[in-house]
């Protein structure tokens, strides 16, 4: 039996999913009459291709994937939303993850009535891999790992995430947000060994396309059917499917975007180290450096009212007295340096 056979809800099994007017024809030069659109064009007069076929075909080539395992979502929380709506049964089933970590896991099972069951990181912000296993049961559907892991900044250990591949009995959704910046590899030349791994990744990041909110996972054909089954008709609009097509022809700009942002990470950690209201500058993997300060929310407003947006994550477990801090330009970077140094307590 299947991964997916084993732990889909009936309901989605049974499904026979919403059929759109372009579902059913996919060429492009046709006189339209199927879809109840206003014909007069306007650029955005026709609906989206529902399939995203052309955007798909360019991130399999990019991605070096096969077109059917790819599902792109209204950013990557769609997707952590579909599989929880597809493998979680309402109080019945739960999800395992780690603390602290991305928020919206949480938020997504509690909005499912799933229960939502975490595991400390180690002292040194790695993967329990035994206790993960340990307080999963029959019903641990999901398994949430994210790695570079937000907020602490650090990559897990390649051999944990595989340990965690091989012995939880449901699906593996490895979170690749910040992997652009990250030393060690992506596990998406692993897929082929997992068919219980689902890897997430998104253009918000390393490709600068935060404010089109598009999201990529990948997985085995049989998940990655059950996600376009259940997903919205058309989820991705039209107008963010011609801007991503647009800025993927642009891959060397974001490799130099990647580059010059490692480069700026690796300054901003020297010089903040040297600051005496610093305590610690966590190692980083990914865009963003953990700072522990001494006086944490004092220094947090002090940047507010000097203009400059941090992000306090000193009550998060294991973040006592920390800021979470994006790196940014070089001119950003010396403007968040030089109001830390002004800074009296």
């Amino acid at each position: 039996m299947s991964i997916v056979e084993k732990i889909i809800r009936n309901n989605i099994r049974n499904l026979v999913p919403y059929s759109t007017a372009r579902d059913e024809y996919s060429g492009e030069q046709a006189v339209f009459l199927d879809a109840n659109e206003n014909p007069f064009y306007t650029g955005v007069n026709r609906y989206p291709d529902p399939s995203q076929s052309k955007l798909k075909v360019k991130i399999s080539q990019i991605k070096n994937i096969s077109y059917e395992r790819i599902f792109l979502g209204n950013g990557s929380d769609e997707a952590m939303d579909l599989l929880i709506r597809a493998f979680c049964e309402p109080g019945i089933d739960n999800v395992v993850s780690i603390k602290p970590t991305y928020g919206m896991y949480k938020v997504l099972a509690d909005i499912h009535d799933t229960e939502f069951r975490e595991v400390l990181l180690t002292g040194e912000y790695q993967l329990d891999k035994e206790a993960l296993l340990k307080v999963a049961d029959l019903n641990s559907t999901l398994l949430f790992i994210n790695s570079p892991n937000n907020p602490t900044s650090n990559s897990f250990y390649h051999e944990d995430i595989v340990y965690l591949l091989d012995n939880f009995e449901g699906i593996v959704v490895l979170d690749e947000a910040y992997i652009d910046f990250s030393q060690q590899r992506s596990f998406m030349d692993s897929l082929d060994n997992y068919p219980n791994l689902v890897i997430l990744q998104t253009f918000s990041k390393a490709w600068g396309m935060a404010g089109i909110r598009l999201g990529m996972a990948f997985a085995s054909r049989d998940i990655i059917s059950v996600m376009s089954r259940i997903k919205y008709p058309y989820n991705i609009n039209k107008l963010t499917q011609k801007f991503a097509l647009q800025k993927l022809d642009e891959e060397s700009e974001k490799n130099a975007w990647v580059k010059m942002i490692l480069e700026q990470r690796n300054i901003l950690r020297l010089k903040l180290m040297k600051l005496e209201i610093v305590r610690e500058v966590l190692p980083s993997d990914s865009n963003f450096l953990m700072v522990r300060f001494d006086q944490a929310k004092e220094i947090f407003n002090y940047l507010i009212n000097r203009k400059i947006i941090v992000r306090d994550r000193s009550k998060a477990a294991l973040c006592d007295g920390c800021l979470r801090i994006t790196v940014g330009t070089e001119e950003e970077n010396k403007a968040l340096l030089k109001a830390l140094q002004d800074y009296k307590s």
